[in-house]
């Protein structure tokens, strides 16, 4: 990884530069048409592994077939859905994806209730427009556009909650691989190596249900949340340890203990029940993905480094899980206090800190 520069987030490509340029350079297997690297490459970027010497950080920890068959849609004229809860690493794994192949992650569209076609397909800049017409010049890109004229990916977060006009100027553009430009009489072909890469959120799906015509122009691939409680541990562990390089966080990384205890919490309140099964739970409003217990663990070593002695105390961690689990103070408090009384009281010494501290806040 590079070095903290003055930026708060640098794009993928930027921050694993030195394993991709390993990959690029110990690449030994055909590249398809507009790629960087072999899709073997691609998931060993994604996956992790060692090159040339080089460490591999995996980026994804989940099911390595669901990353095979990705890269291998991404081979074909067909674009890549992912779908999956929050939390699930949908937008990571897109990220990551297009910084391998492309070297370029930022042809991107937001996907919101604002979103419109211009950005999908084009707009203008009106001050040129009406002093000398419609031009090349004068016209703004949309990201799917470069990325049409680039033959790389562009990426497009939260399809589903674009308005079904804006989503239906995709299905064109995805069936013919050509843009119409119909003020400059031009048609924009696809060059190879152009797809697009879209994100959808479960929790969204009834926004703005995507059109069967749409769907059938996408292989979609379902991301499902961490299988284990050992899986789910390594990822936030990884991530942690990586947003606390990024943030320049003075402060000592959780123990293996205390991320166990936290992504126990979050994996019981989410199922409705305890890891054993023995106890059913009320569920909370809320995610409570393994995206928010790396956000709780980040949130905590910055209250641990700012206002303590660099090592996460309890009351730390019961501050954050406060803010983390109660999203509908009427529903979530119930359930909150349930799973603190009935749970976390009686598993003993090993909890004792933890229980005190939330209990005292939820007084």
């Amino acid at each position: 990884m590079s070095q903290t520069t003055e930026f708060q987030r640098l794009p993928a490509e930027e921050l694993y530069q030195t394993e991709l340029d390993a990959l690029v350079s110990a690449e030994r297997d055909p590249i398809p048409a507009g790629w960087r690297m072999s899709p073997r490459s691609v998931l060993t970027y994604i996956t992790g592994g060692k090159v040339n010497g080089v460490e591999i950080t995996p980026k994804y920890m989940g099911n390595r077939r669901l990353v095979e068959i990705a890269i291998a849609t991404l081979v074909t004229d067909r674009a890549l859905l992912l779908i999956g809860e929050p939390g699930t690493a949908k937008s990571w794994l897109s990220e990551h994806l297009a910084a391998a192949i492309n070297a370029d992650s930022t042809k991107v569209v937001q996907g919101t209730a604002g979103t419109t076609e211009e950005q999908i397909r084009y707009s203008w800049n009106y001050a040129m427009l009406i002093a000398q017409g419609p031009s090349h010049a004068a016209m703004l890109k949309s990201p799917i556009y470069r990325a049409m004229e680039t033959g790389t990916i562009a990426r497009i977060e939260e399809i589903s909650r674009c308005a079904s006009e804006v989503q239906d100027a995709l299905i064109s553009i995805l069936s013919e691989k050509r843009l119409s430009v119909p003020e400059l009489a031009y048609e924009l072909p696809a060059k190879k190596g152009f797809s697009i890469i879209a994100t959808a959120n479960t929790r969204d799906k009834g926004v703005n249900e995507m059109s069967a015509a749409l769907k059938r122009r996408f292989n979609i691939v379902v991301l499902p949340s961490p299988a284990d409680l050992q899986t789910e541990m390594d990822i936030v562990r990884t991530r942690v340890a990586q947003l606390s390089t990024s943030l320049g966080l003075q402060t000592q990384e959780p123990a293996g203990e205390l991320v166990e205890n936290i992504v126990t919490i979050f994996r019981e309140l989410r199922s409705g029940t305890t890891l054993e099964g023995k106890q059913k739970l009320k569920t909370t409003s809320g995610v409570l993905s393994t995206a928010e217990a790396i956000s709780l663990l980040a949130n905590s070593m910055a209250l641990a480094a700012s206002f303590g002695d660099g090592t996460i105390a309890d009351r730390d961690l019961a501050a954050a899980l406060q803010g983390a689990i109660i999203k509908d103070e009427e529903k979530d408090s119930i359930a909150w206090k349930e799973y603190l009384e009935n749970v976390m009281k009686k598993r003993g010494a090993r909890l004792r800190g933890l229980y005190r501290e939330c209990k005292e806040l939820n007084e």
